[in-house]
């Protein structure tokens, strides 16, 4: 996938000013950023060129959800679900300048293999639609330099799904904090909402396909987003289908 270091925010706003209303099914390759003079490698997922729109609002995210961004939030992934029923997704990080979002980088990913619900119940194998704090990682491999506080365990983060295409996609987590304790680690078994109401869903590293709930991104996006994602500035994600989103 393609990753934009954007140097002036008058780029980043005709590059990606009114984002992802349309966006195409996720590529493959690797993540690389842009080069200073503008000069781009392969193309990552094809952005529908549509008209400028208000750069104090995220792209493609209506009133619903944008009114609960809380308002002391300075960074924001969000995941453009390709559609209700589909497991192919876009991640997008912006942030905070001002009053202004800029949009950072951008991946491939995926999402539940089933698509989205606004509903989600334990095996369903959808994820769930709305905004969620980003407060704890962890994973298999040791911190690469993480922000968030981060739980190395190689026991706590084996992966359950047997499978070489399985066998790293838990070396890196960040926890979304649906139906979970926020401040505790990512692998904490407690749903205050309920057993049923499902929960354990983790931004982990892509293997490809759909998941069971979680969001997906390649190893790459997880170590930039690790040493990015900053408490102080309070991160969340945004995430759901395209129509959901734009409700």
């Amino acid at each position: 996938m393609q990753t934009y270091c954007v140097r002036r925010f008058t780029v980043a706003v005709t590059a990606f000013g009114s984002l992802l209303a349309t966006l195409s099914g996720c590529g493959g390759g690797e993540s690389r950023p842009a080069d200073p003079d503008g000069a781009q490698g392969p193309r990552g997922p094809v952005v529908a060129a549509l008209p400028a729109t208000d750069p104090t609002r995220l792209p493609g995210v209506g009133d619903r959800l944008q009114r609960r961004i809380p308002a002391d939030s300075g960074q924001v992934l969000v995941v453009y679900g390709e559609s209700e029923d589909s497991a192919d997704s876009t991640v997008v990080l912006y942030m905070k300048e001002g009053p202004e979002w800029r949009p950072v980088a951008r991946w491939a990913g995926h999402n539940g293999r089933n698509g989205w619900t606004m509903d989600h119940h334990s095996g369903d194998d959808r994820s769930p639609v709305g905004v969620f704090g980003l407060s704890d990682a962890g994973g298999v491999l040791d911190d690469p330099g993480s922000r968030l506080p981060y739980d190395q365990d190689a026991y706590a983060y084996a992966p359950t799904i047997a499978g070489e295409a399985y066998e790293h996609v838990f070396d890196y987590v960040i926890a979304i904090d649906y139906n979970r304790w926020p401040g505790t680690p990512p692998h904490d078994p407690r749903r205050p909402m309920g057993d049923d109401r499902g929960g354990g869903i983790w931004l982990h590293l892509d293997h490809g396909d759909g998941t069971s709930a979680c969001v997906s991104v390649p190893k790459e996006a997880m170590r930039f987003l690790l040493r990015t994602l900053d408490p102080d500035r309070h991160p969340v994600m945004v995430m759901g289908d395209k129509r959901e989103l734009r409700a």
